[in-house]
């Protein structure tokens, strides 16, 4: 059984706070999960029939381990650097689900997407062990026209197909060889990075971290477990994209920018970035928002296998990629918690009225959105009345009325459930509370009235859609 956590620590997360001590604590836990993620995949591996995982497979699996563990002694934090990224959580599920399939249906051996995935172990094992600094000699597989090494880059090659490449490490140099190519070298760097002056390697790119004494935050777009390619339109998000070296450099000067506006918002702001966000994912514009995206409108999202990782696409302005961070982070820090302690006994039914979906939502995804909502409008409360420029502040005071509208249409179906546990009577009680010291500063009486007339008539448009289901 796991200790609950001290109320202490409840009624911060309540605010939408959390110190480092108290995220410390999702830290801890979801990285053991994921090394027991990981331990079930090799004893799944081990376990499984011999036409689902053959045994020169299996044997190949054994190596990559073997591998790991060899890096390990060497450097254990280069080596949970790659076991802990993010993306390896979505890999890990996926190869877990495979192994406990059906064997393939044209003979002994796993089928093809199986196959793909216990690849990817090996290229896993392959950057432990150049992080590590251990000299290796291998043969990985690319599929699609990338070889991706994680965390540091991917290698673009001449085809699609699945072919084989030759790989050597030693010194700080990766040369790889695809067969019937020229070979290509990479430069590994002490901070982790990667570099060529072959344009067929495509390094992933380290943002500064946002507090000094942490490492920066890898903007990974070459990863091919960093979304699943499905749903993605449904939820308003677009697909993940390859970034070009212009793209890069926006990117870049955006993110120089978010730590000063983050710290507008507290320091809590910059203390949840630093110690929950391991990576950026990049999406391309979001639906419907034409080819530049360079429009205020952009989509982002989190992925419960995926601690760590923000996915979203270039967000038009520091402030929105600001707002960004606080928004999804919340969603990473509620999910963190409902891992550790229940918050509530409410069913999955989609039934309830959300001012920022079209569609009904489970109570659980009522909670997720308003706990992310309130921390927004406190996020642009506190932007407005720092801000020195009228078109800032009207922004602000703009996105903080419609957010805190928003979260006041549904505050009391949090608080009328009798499902809620202790725990999340704590956390919403902390929420409610939230919300009215907001008032000690209302926005101008404009942005309070559009705010409120948004939210009624998102609610008009929600009743007529799903009439038969509650507001």
């Amino acid at each position: 059984m796991i200790p609950p956590l001290p109320d202490s620590m409840l009624r911060q997360l309540g605010r939408t706070e959390g110190d480092a001590d108290t995220l410390q604590v999702f830290v801890r836990d979801q990285d053991t999960r994921r090394l027991l993620l990981l331990r079930a995949l090799l004893d799944a591996a081990e376990a499984a029939p011999a036409d689902v995982l053959a045994p020169h497979a299996l044997d190949r699996l054994r190596q990559d381990w073997a591998l790991l563990e060899t890096a390990e002694r060497a450097d254990r934090t280069a080596v949970r650097t790659v076991l802990l990224h993010p993306l390896v959580g979505p890999w890990a599920q996926r190869c877990l689900r495979g192994l406990s399939g059906p064997g393939s249906a044209t003979g002994p051996g796993p089928g093809p997407e199986l196959r793909s995935d216990l690849d990817h172990l090996s290229a896993l094992a392959a950057a432990a062990a150049i992080r590590a600094g251990i000299p290796f000699t291998t043969r990985l597989t690319a599929h699609g026209g990338l070889l991706p090494l994680p965390t540091l880059g991917a290698l673009r090659t001449a085809s699609e197909a699945s072919v084989p490449v030759d790989v050597v490490f030693s010194g700080a140099e990766v040369t790889m060889r695809e067969r019937g190519q020229e070979s290509i070298s990479a430069h590994t760097q002490p901070d982790g990075t990667t570099g060529s002056a072959d344009p067929r390697w495509l390094p992933v790119l380290a943002l500064p971290a946002v507090q000094s004494g942490i490492g920066p935050v890898p903007l990974d777009d070459v990863d091919p477990y960093r979304t699943d390619g499905r749903g993605l339109h449904r939820h308003g998000l677009s697909a993940a994209t390859h970034i070009d070296d212009h793209e890069r450099k926006a990117w870049a000067e955006s993110w120089a920018g978010v730590a000063p506006l983050l710290a507008i918002g507290g320091e809590h702001r910059l203390t949840e970035t630093a110690v929950l966000l391991r990576c950026l994912v990049p999406l391309g514009p979001p639906p419907g928002s034409g080819p530049t995206g360079e429009s205020a409108a952009h989509c982002s999202g989190t992925r419960r296998e995926a601690f760590g990782a923000v996915l979203s696409s270039k967000p038009a302005t520091p402030a929105y990629f600001a707002s960004t961070l606080v928004h999804e982070l919340q969603h990473t820090k509620l999910a963190a918690l409902a891992a550790l302690v229940p918050l509530h006994h409410e069913g999955p039914e989609a039934r309830h009225f959300a001012p920022w979906r079209s569609d009904p939502r489970p109570f659980d995804g009522l909670l997720q959105g308003a706990y992310s909502h309130i921390a927004l409008a406190d996020y642009w409360q506190r932007f407005a009345l720092c801000a020195r420029r009228v078109t800032h502040r009207d922004l602000a005071w703009a996105e903080h009325a419609r957010c805190r509208e928003q979260v006041g249409a549904v505050l009391p179906v949090l608080a009328g459930s009798a499902a809620l546990t202790r725990e999340g009577r704590v956390l919403v009680n902390e929420m409610i509370t939230l919300y009215h010291r907001l008032d000690d500063c209302p926005p101008p009486s404009g942005h309070l009235a559009r705010a409120e007339a948004y939210v009624a008539t998102a609610q008009v448009i929600w009743q007529q859609r799903n009439g038969s289901h509650r507001p």
